[in-house]
């Protein structure tokens, strides 16, 4: 945008952009290069297949794992759709007892990790948990029914209850940027509020819907401690199962290049059903001139909506509390402070390092906008579709080798062995998580750096400023809100963060999520509450952040 009084920015571009930005874009590319690496190290793994781990695999777990993993992504992707599409459309369309609440408590569960969600549905529903002890009370021992909860039914249910909140923000703001207009034309021409929504507001809403259950289905790809805890074994328990149980890396790499297929096809199935459409809102937002429900109608909107909030928020956090209470706080000990105290120190780092990382990407892809730039970016912003235990997998095997080649060189100079610098240490760490949150960083960061007016950086280069000191002195103090935003969301992912610092964490270095998965594969249900209800608390923030922003 040109704005007035300002000077042409093509005019005063080609000046300076080739013969001083050379230095920038190469940072920008290492970056890319290094976030790309661990998917570099696992494709040479098929070179030397390990036949006999191979054989074993196929003739006991393969085709479960390939099975449960279809079933999974179908049943969760298909939840998701029609809790949050349904969800987004009430609440927008329709005015109902409580509206007001649920449009932003809808939202509540995105705080909770799935693996905690998943530790209170089996302590709670399990045979020896509190509701099936009641109604053994009520009826005797065989006189009552209850479905199995540790089920391919339960971990599709807990998983669609943690990650339909995707669905239903983009969803939502799909639907209150929608004009009226075309609405109510559709039902001028005689279409039911049934036909107008499935043929005029659901195409409409398309792309936004098909990036929301992408988001949901790579959680699910990624999942590990969900999965675990039901004993459904994925190709993610898989990998774990490979590397600890089998020690063999070799096989844990060729099952995370099997799993990488999976996240190949769900990005091309997003980008295929977004197609090439456009659509444009009509008129003026739907939002202030909703339909009103009445009577029997009005209370099955808020009995659903209140349904929906109460088995994904209120009944976990509730159960959370009622098991701290009930076992009390002897677990908060020194410990205990060291667990909280490994984790907000992985949590700051990663965000101090990750939000860098990304400032300069989006610095560079301001700069100097073009193919070779936006390529770079994608390709650096690509690691949050790579599940945890896959980078773990990709991660271990550049180190390893480093390490070795690092050994090998300092015996042959100086005749003593340096051991294992990098692989199982907070560097590799810091590294899986630079990878997997790039993405969360560089969003709102890029969003920030777009709002600022051209005419501040000609006025500084016009007074002889160097990219560095524009970026130091100009760009960053007004960048403060966006660089907050984006680090609290990278702190917060990397506290709930599992499978890659379960894979790579040093010895004896454990973070809350590890407590928790530790102890609920020790089936001490109560013991996870206090770490567990911690995490939740943390992870509201980004929530809260967002309301905030609807608001």
């Amino acid at each position: 945008m040109f704005y007035p009084g300002s000077v042409d920015t093509q005019a005063v571009r080609p000046a300076w952009r080739v013969s001083d930005g050379g230095w920038w874009r190469v940072a920008a590319l290492l970056i890319a290069v290094l976030v790309s690496m661990p998917v570099l190290m696992l494709l040479p793994a098929w070179l030397t297949p390990s036949s006999e781990v191979w054989r074993h695999l196929a003739d006991t777990v393969l085709g479960e794992l390939l099975r449960n993993t279809l079933v999974l992504l179908l049943g969760v992707g298909a939840g998701v759709l029609v809790l949050g599409v349904g969800l987004a459309w009430l609440t927008v369309m329709y005015e109902f007892p409580g509206r007001r609440v649920f449009e932003w408590a809808l939202m509540l569960p995105l705080g909770i990790p799935a693996y905690v969600m998943a530790f209170v549905a089996v302590g709670l529903l399990d045979f020896s948990g509190p509701v099936q002890a009641a109604l053994r009370a009520v009826f005797g021992q065989n006189g009552y029914w209850f479905p199995r909860i540790r089920s391919e039914g339960g971990v599709i249910a807990v998983m669609t209850l943690a990650l339909y909140p995707y669905v239903y923000m983009l969803a939502r703001s799909a639907f209150l940027s929608q004009g009226r207009t075309l609405m109510e034309a559709g039902r001028s021409l005689g279409l039911s509020p049934r036909a107008a929504f499935v043929r005029i507001a659901l195409p409409m809403a398309r792309p936004a819907i098909a990036a929301g259950v992408a988001l949901a289905l790579m959680e699910t790809l990624a999942d590990f401690g969900a999965v675990t805890i039901f004993n459904y074994d994925t190709f993610t328990t898989a990998i774990y199962k490979a590397w600890f149980g089998l020690f063999n890396l070799g096989a844990a790499a060729q099952l995370s290049t099997l799993l990488l297929l999976f996240v190949a096809v769900a990005l091309y199935a997003e980008r295929h059903w977004r197609g090439q459409s456009r659509y444009y809102a009509a008129g003026k937002p739907v939002q202030g001139h909703r339909h009103r429900l009445t009577g029997l109608r009005a209370a099955a909107a808020c009995g659903f909506a209140l349904s929906v909030l109460a088995l994904a928020f209120i009944i976990p956090v509730g159960q959370l509390i009622f098991w701290l209470v009930s076992a009390g706080i002897e677990d908060l000990d020194a410990g205990y402070v060291e667990f909280v105290s490994h984790t907000v120190s992985l949590g700051l780092l990663a965000a101090l390092f990750t939000v860098a990382a990304a400032v300069l990407l989006a610095y560079v892809r301001k700069q100097w906008p073009g193919r070779l730039m936006r390529a770079v970016t994608r390709l650096a912003t690509l690691g949050y579709a790579l599940p945890g235990a896959v980078l773990a997998v990709g991660i271990m095997l550049a180190f390893t080798r480093l390490d070795r080649q690092v050994d090998a060189f300092v015996q042959t100079v100086f005749g003593v062995s340096t051991g294992l610098l990098l692989s199982s240490s907070v560097a590799a760490l810091l590294f899986a998580y630079l990878v997997r949150f790039l993405a969360v960083a560089h969003g709102p960061v890029e969003s920030a750096l777009e709002r600022i007016k051209p005419s501040l950086q000609q006025a500084a280069r016009s007074l002889g400023a160097s990219h560095r000191e524009l970026l130091w002195r100009v760009y960053l103090p007004i960048l403060r809100p966006g660089l907050l935003s984006a680090a609290l969301l990278v702190f917060v992912e990397v506290m709930k963060e599992l499978p890659a610092t379960l894979l790579l964490r040093p010895f004896d270095w454990d973070t809350l999520a590890i407590r928790i998965f530790e102890l609920t594969s020790e089936g001490e249900w109560q013991r996870a509450a206090l770490p567990a209800l911690t995490l939740v608390l943390v992870g509201l923030l980004p929530v809260i952040l967002l309301v905030r922003r609807k608001a």
